[in-house]
């Protein structure tokens, strides 16, 4: 994918509304090169208002489906998102970020929002990635659950238990 796309022209956007809209698949996300997310299709809108003081308020709708690692087997799982976001820019002497304001440097006038499009979908995706219950691999959960520091052998039953460990097991039943 050609990224050039994503590089926005401040300067030649008229005053008022400016709309666009992209869509993004695997190769986005392979030329963005970030760990976290590296599959998806993914849909932007981008609605850039530009004020007569050169200010521009940029809104963000982006939905659609990554793939991530499920939390519990590896296996790669469809993660849906949907988010909205905003960012102010103004033009000024050199780029720099602070918080949601973006100065973009006066000479050059061009915004790449490739980065902010990945952040926000990153941002969106919930901190826990699981398969819906039954979908994990089996081999893999069944893994799991031989080498669970819960899990208790028979062995393990009929070792004597330190008196203070018993007292404590008391309390938890």
């Amino acid at each position: 994918m050609d990224l050039d796309t994503l590089k926005i022209d401040l300067k030649g956007l008229k005053e008022g509304l400016n709309s666009f809209e992209f869509d993004l698949d695997d190769a986005y996300f392979k030329a963005v090169n970030a760990p976290e997310v590296s599959c998806g299709s993914v849909h932007v809108s981008l609605d850039i208002v530009r004020t007569e003081s050169d200010y521009f308020t940029l809104d963000f709708h982006e939905e659609g489906t990554v793939i991530v690692p499920c939390d519990l087997c590896l296996e790669d799982m469809e993660q849906p998102f949907e988010t909205s976001q905003r960012l102010e820019a103004k033009f000024g002497i050199e780029y720099s970020e602070e918080d949601d304001l973006v100065t973009v440097a006066e000479n050059e006038g061009i915004l790449d929002v490739t980065w902010f499009v990945y952040e926000f979908i990153v941002l969106s995706l919930p901190i826990k990635h699981v398969h819906a219950p039954g979908k994990c691999n089996p081999a893999m959960i069944k893994a799991l659950e031989e080498h669970s520091a819960t899990r208790i052998s028979e062995e393990d039953e009929r070792k004597p238990i330190d008196p203070r460990w018993e007292a404590l097991l008391k309390l938890k039943k």
